[in-house]
C-alpha cells in the first residue's frame, strides 16, 4: 500500500464523542484524542457569539482511499462544513515503522512489501503549518501568523523529551512544557505566515518558536473559512 494518510480532525470538545463514534462506525479502529484550544481572539468570540474555544484533536492513520471517503462522509453526515463544526485534513505518510506499527494503526489492512514507499498523494492548495513555542506564548505566535495572512489555529499543550546533550536550544530547556500550534493555510500564503512567525515570534523572542509545514492531501470544513 503506497497511500497512507494521517487524518487530523479538529472539533469542539463537546462533539469529540460524536466524531469518535462516527469514525468507529466507518471502520477506523485506532483513534487518539487530544484536548486543545482554539485561537479565536476576544473580538472574534464576541462577533460570532461563541462561548468557548475548547477543542479536541483526533488523530488516526488510514488508507488514502478511506481518507477521501471519510472526508465526503464528514460533510454529508457530520455537517463539518457548516460554521463552527470543525475541520479535517489528511497529511501523507511516507514510512511506517515495520509491520507491527502498520498492524497497530490499521488492523486488517495488508501492508506494502516496501515499507519506505513514497505515497501517491492528491494535491490541494493547503498546507499544515506547525509552530512549537514556549508555554504561554500562543498569542505572540498567532499575532505574527495573522500578520502573515493566517486566519486561525489550534493549540495543543506538549512537553519536550530532549535527550542528553540537546537539553537547551538558544539557552532554553527543550524538555519544558511547550505549545504546539496547528495552522491550516493556503499554500501561497505559507511562506508569508512562516516568515512572520520566524521574524516576530522566533528564536530571539519570548516565544522562541520553531516552525515547519506539511502538505495537505485532503481537507474539509473550510467552506466558510476559519
Amino acid at each position: 500500500m503506497k497511500d497512507i494518510q494521517l487524518l487530523i480532525t479538529v472539533a469542539r470538545r463537546t462533539d469529540a464523542p460524536r466524531y469518535t463514534e462516527f469514525y468507529a462506525a466507518h471502520g477506523v479502529q485506532v483513534i487518539y484524542g487530544v484536548p486543545a484550544n482554539g485561537t479565536a481572539t476576544a473580538k472574534t468570540l464576541d462577533l460570532f457569539g461563541l462561548e468557548q474555544t475548547e477543542k479536541s484533536v483526533l488523530f488516526s492513520v488510514v488508507p488514502g482511499e478511506q481518507a477521501r471517503t471519510l472526508m465526503d462522509a464528514l460533510v454529508a453526515e457530520m455537517y463539518i462544513d457548516l460554521p463552527d463544526q470543525g475541520i479535517a485534513v489528511s497529511v501523507p505518510l511516507s514510512t511506517m515503522g515495520g509491520k507491527s506499527a502498520f498492524a497497530h494503526f490499521m488492523p486488517g489492512v495488508e501492508p506494502a512489501d516496501n515499507a519506505s514507499e513514497v505515497n501517491n498523494m492528491n494535491e490541494t492548495n493547503l498546507e499544515l503549518i506547525v509552530a512549537i513555542a514556549e508555554k504561554g506564548q500562543t498569542d505572540l505566535v498567532m499575532d505574527a501568523a495573522r500578520a502573515g495572512g493566517a486566519r486561525g489555529g489550534t493549540v495543543l499543550h506538549a512537553k519536550g523529551t530532549a535527550g542528553a546533550g540537546t537539553q537547551t536550544f538558544f539557552g532554553v530547556s527543550i524538555a519544558e512544557e511547550k505549545e504546539m500550534i496547528f495552522i491550516v493555510a493556503d499554500a501561497e500564503a505559507k511562506r508569508d505566515i512562516m516568515r512572520a512567525i520566524m521574524q516576530q515570534a522566533g528564536a530571539n523572542t519570548d516565544a522562541r518558536a520553531v516552525v515547519f509545514s506539511l502538505p495537505v492531501s485532503e481537507a474539509c470544513g473550510f467552506r466558510y473559512g476559519k
